[in-house]
């Protein structure tokens, strides 16, 4: 018997042995869609790498350039970098001076040291590790100089990576939602001269900050999601709709993949590049996307400075002194030689000492104000995203979202097999109760974090620094100190439907308003037009009055819902921008002294029957134009006869005054920008709005975040001057469960699989977006085995 069982033992040992022999295999389908398998977590990483690279070798290249704060080294000070959400925010000076502090201060090391929970899960560390050995093993074969994208073919700054590479660059993300309003402020924080300029009144303040943040807001990453449960399913258990709008070009572009582990792990979704997991997507029975949240990820401490010593500052009765650091990097002068900038960066017990916030002046005089970023000592985001990867319901969902407390300002929503919706806003967010926060906030901070109720617009805290007992306490119940407990932030789960679009957590559903501290977001308050228009659609189609056949989604339905293109605010406003067209005396307005006729304009917008964003709507330009105009400050002030009312908030401000000079105005400016552009009143969308890949023009459908329109598309002028989406819908995913059998879904990455110009996986899913056309997805072994394009990869 014993030497039974030993001989069986040493049969299974041999098999282990040999199946993690098995090397990384990548077989490519349809759009170069990758499906990675893998014996173990490391041959996965390294699949993953060499897939990544493969496709997107210069943009990551350039990421890990920025988080080793080396972009003025190669690429001169001057240029702009892009470290946040939003599309080159700052220079390549100020963003390397930001993460060489980081680096000097070891954070992301400090971090790599601690074991799990707060440092990587061994399987983290194992995918990372193959990672790196992906990445690099693809850029060993090609050879810098054969490099086939141009943008940096032979460039001095692609290089083999490591490890601390690839963790610095997912800290980067995860600490972005405080980077972008803060960066400048602390890179150029100096203690007060002589003409130090004087802080404006607090409610002034206040109202800078918080115009600025909604305007950034509305210029930044987003998202839709949908989970419908089995209420709300025609003929399956759980539906979803992943719609991130996420930035169309740089490190924040998404990539998609499935990944495999035979036993362990079945993945299918996208990731941001450089992830070796997938972010949002699908397993087998859960299906998960993620929202901008409404949480501010940061808090600011107002410190006392002593007026002759300026970097000494009051806690509790005694000065304390700002440690300085002198931060130092490379950077190329204009003849082509390596010089060094110093600078001297100050902090105190709360963390560094910023100036500015979102570009408003916090002038360092009688006080001075200190960032607290929650994130900045996260690296469990990695540990949450592929425990996500591997959940077995949306229950598994909560509970991975609270034990990691990793992800960082985003919500998450999620559907599964046994017909459940879930959302959730369980994040790493501070740990400020409303007790807490009325205690401490000052004046300034008492204007933004109470009074600024602003759909999309978080609470921003600015406490007392003089009071220690105003830093954020510990919490035994949360992953980490400073953290909020996460039972106290907002979830809910149905059977019929949960959702986000920015908002707050209020109405995930509107049958079942949520509670939560005033930190997580608002409540009562205005709903943005996309929420609206969530909200409905889902209704609509559970209930069966959208004009569709039959109730409940499909998933025909469920794409229509969002390539429909359908514009709440034309819904709300079309008919009496018709009305006030046609009632203008001679069809003249009267615009800054210039007299404009806009009669042209009015059968044009009457004739636009369908209010929506899709490529041959005409007149849906001039309404945009027109709506841009009227909604051109960052706080709504559109003339509504009837006002929010927290009863009916879907269906409420409703009425445009068409009376209003304000209105008149807005619509006269629009017809003025489209005859100042050369642009007919009543051209159709797909002759203005397109992106140019390759020298071909591609339209794009699809509108402004501020139209209502769920299926965002943001065009403007990238950092060389090109128009261009600047971000939208990314990658864009349907799943739908049934009782049993395989998830059935379907995607589209809006920009392509890969940046490379020359690549066949440049602009295909692009032109497939356009044509408002998604791609079927191959999830299973026989599926993907019978893709008349299956290419098979083998890293052995």
């Amino acid at each position: 018997m014993i030497v039974a069982v030993l001989a069986m033992t040493t049969t299974m040992a041999a098999a282990t042995t040999a199946a993690a022999a098995d090397p990384p295999t990548i077989r490519y389908t349809e759009y170069g869609i990758p499906h990675i398998i893998a014996s173990d977590w490391e041959g996965l990483g390294t699949g993953y790498g060499y897939a990544a690279a493969k496709d997107n070798i210069c943009t990551l290249a350039d990421t890990y350039l920025m988080v080793n704060a080396q972009r003025s080294r190669y690429l001169g000070p001057d240029g702009k970098a892009s470290p946040g959400q939003n599309q080159n925010t700052t220079t390549n000076l100020n963003s390397d001076l930001y993460f060489q502090r980081i680096n000097d201060n070891r954070v992301v090391e400090r971090l790599l040291e601690q074991p799990a929970p707060n440092g990587p899960e061994p399987e983290v560390r194992d995918a990372i590790r193959g990672y790196v050995q992906g990445y690099n093993r693809y850029l060993a074969e090609t050879g810098v100089g054969n490099i086939t994208d141009p943008a940096c073919r032979g460039a001095a700054w692609v290089r083999p990576i490591t490890e601390l590479d690839v963790y610095r660059h997912a800290h980067a993300e995860i600490i972005m939602g405080a980077a972008d309003p803060l960066l400048d402020g602390e890179v150029t924080a100096q203690p007060p001269g002589a003409a130090a300029a004087q802080a404006l009144p607090a409610e002034d303040t206040a109202k800078q900050i918080a115009d600025r943040v909604a305007a950034a807001r509305q210029q930044s990453m987003g998202s839709n999601a949908l989970a419908v449960g089995s209420q709300g399913v025609s003929g399956g258990t759980g539906m979803l709709l992943a719609n991130p709008h996420f930035p169309w070009q740089g490190k924040n572009r998404m990539w998609q993949s499935q990944l495999t582990i035979p036993g362990k792990l079945d993945v299918s979704g996208a990731s941001l590049l450089g992830f070796p997991a997938v972010n949002i997507g699908h397993n087998n029975d859960v299906a998960w996307s993620h929202t901008v949240a409404t949480v501010s990820p940061f808090g600011l401490f107002d410190v006392q400075v002593d007026p002759l010593h300026p970097t000494k500052y009051l806690v509790d009765g005694a000065w304390e002194d700002m440690t300085s650091q002198q931060v130092a990097v490379d950077v190329r002068n204009p003849d082509g030689s390596i010089g060094k900038v110093t600078r001297t960066l100050w902090a105190t017990r709360y963390g560094p000492i910023t100036t500015s916030m979102q570009g408003v002046p916090l002038p360092w005089v009688v006080s001075a104000h200190a960032v607290r970023d929650v994130n900045m000592d996260n690296l469990r985001a990695l540990n949450t995203w592929f425990r996500l990867d591997q959940a077995t319901d949306v229950h598994d969902v909560v509970h991975t979202l609270e034990t990691t407390q990793g992800v960082p300002f985003f919500n998450t929503v999620a559907t599964d097999r046994a017909g459940n919706a879930l959302y959730a806003d369980i994040q790493a967010a501070p740990n400020i109760t409303d007790e807490h926060a009325q205690s401490c906030l000052t004046a300034t901070g008492q204007v933004l974090f109470n009074q600024v109720k602003l759909a999309n617009v978080p609470p921003i805290s600015i406490f007392d620094g003089k009071r220690s007992a105003c830093d954020w306490p510990d919490d035994p119940n949360a992953a980490a100190p400073g953290l909020l407990d996460p039972h106290k932030q907002p979830r809910l789960i149905r059977t019929d439907f949960a959702g986000n679009a920015n908002d707050s957590a209020w109405l995930a559903n509107p049958e079942q308003p949520l509670t939560y501290p005033r930190v997580m977001g608002d409540s009562a308050s205005p709903r943005s037009l996309r929420t609206q228009q969530l909200i409905l659609t889902a209704q609509n189609r559970i209930n069966g009055t959208d004009g569709l056949p039959g109730r409940g989604f499909t998933p025909e339905t469920l794409r229509q819902s969002l390539f429909s293109d359908r514009s709440r605010a034309a819904d709300l406003a079309l008919d009496t921008v018709v009305s006030m067209c046609r009632s203008v005396p001679f069809g003249l307005i009267v615009v800054d002294a210039t007299v404009v006729n806009v009669s042209e304009a009015c059968p044009i917008l009457a004739a636009w029957k369908d209010h929506s964003y899709t490529l041959g709507s005409r007149g849906s330009w001039l309404f945009a134009n027109f709506w841009s105009y009227l909604t051109s400050a960052p706080i709504d002030t559109v003339p509504w006869r009837v006002p929010f009312d927290a009863h009916d908030p879907v269906h409420t401000p409703n009425s445009l005054d068409g009376g209003s000079s304000a209105v008149r105005d807005a619509f006269g400016r629009a017809v003025i920008a489209l005859r100042t552009a050369g642009i007919p009143l009543n051209a159709p969308l797909s002759d203005i709005q397109k992106i140019t890949r390759g020298g071909e023009q591609i339209p794009i459908h699809g509108s402004l975040s501020k139209l209502g329109v769920l299926n965002v598309i943001e065009p403007g002028q990238t950092a060389d001057g090109k128009l261009d989406v600047l971000f939208g819908s990314s990658f864009v995913q349907q799943v739908k469960f049934t009782a049993d059998g395989p998830p059935q879904a379907s995607s589209v990455l809006a920009y392509s699989q890969s940046a490379d110009s020359t690549s066949p996986h440049y602009t295909d899913q692009t032109k497939l977006f356009s044509a408002g056309q998604w791609v079927p997805e191959r999830f299973t072994a026989a599926e993907i085995a019978a893709s008349p394009a299956l290419e098979t990869k083998v890293l052995d």
